[in-house]
């Protein structure tokens, strides 16, 4: 099979009052890194090298990113944080919002236009806040002190350096909710913390000879190779205990 004819990239576009700032690779780090703190300039080429950016270049030959294009890396990087989601997935994603299509992922309300991948379009698909406080966490939860300490303390939720949780931690404390209902309290699902761990091992080995290369695009690959392998055994997960679901429908 032949390969496929690499995209020629674009000639440097003329700055213009319709024209915003073009930023450096190491502006566009500047910019995102904040949010994404492991990109690098190599995880930038790697994204380029996947077909999903295509920056001008100057007669020099220098990358010269758009306003548009760190926007559209920034909705790139959120889904592959947040929602997990192999790069040939985003790819497929971004090539119908190239064209004006709008991928059955996004939300109604999202404008798809080509390029027009805004920080609003990606909260919007990815369901991403902002990092928040204990306070905040139990207010937006329902959730205890008393239960925020158990999940804690079982390893469920955890918080960041600065004493702030993440959306997961607010999607896990609302699923322990609903499973206390149930009669399922946090003590119990301490085994599920053992089996994330179990997955995370098995991610961790079969990555390894790959994570022993120091180099900037080698990680990246493996961050990308792990997402994909992680998705596989949720799926896998999700199947075993469909059909278990499905027979106990059945008797």
């Amino acid at each position: 099979m032949s390969a496929t004819p690499a995209r020629q990239p674009k000639p440097a576009e003329k700055a213009g009052p319709a024209n915003s700032h073009v930023f450096t690779i190491s502006e566009v780090l500047r910019e995102l890194q904040r949010e994404f703190p492991d990109l690098s300039a190599s995880k930038l080429r790697f994204l380029e090298e996947r077909d999903l950016v295509e920056p001008a270049r100057t007669q020099s030959g220098y990358r010269k990113y758009s306003a548009a294009d760190v926007e559209r890396l920034r909705f790139i990087l959120a889904l592959q944080r947040d929602r997990y989601m192999p790069l040939d997935v985003i790819k497929q994603t971004m090539d119908a919002i190239d064209v004006g299509e709008k991928p059955e992922a996004l939300p109604e309300s999202a404008p798809v236009g080509p390029r027009e991948v805004t920080g609003e379009m990606a909260a919007q698909i990815t369901g991403r806040s902002r990092p928040m406080s204990r306070k905040e966490l139990r207010a937006l939860s329902g959730a205890t002190r008393g239960m925020l300490d158990t999940l804690e303390k079982f390893r469920i939720i955890t918080a960041d350096a600065q004493g702030n949780y993440s959306h997961h931690d607010l999607k896990a404390v609302k699923a322990v909710r609903v499973l206390a209902r149930y009669g399922l309290e946090p003590k119990h699902l301490v085994t599920l913390r053992r089996s994330a761990d179990a997955e995370l091992d098995l991610i961790g080995r079969a990555m390894a000879p790959q994570a022993a290369r120091k180099d900037a695009a080698a990680r990246a690959r493996v961050a990308e190779s792990s997402k994909e392998m992680l998705q596989c055994l949720k799926e896998l997960r999700a199947s075993i205990m469909d059909a278990a679901v499905e027979k106990i429908d059945r008797r």
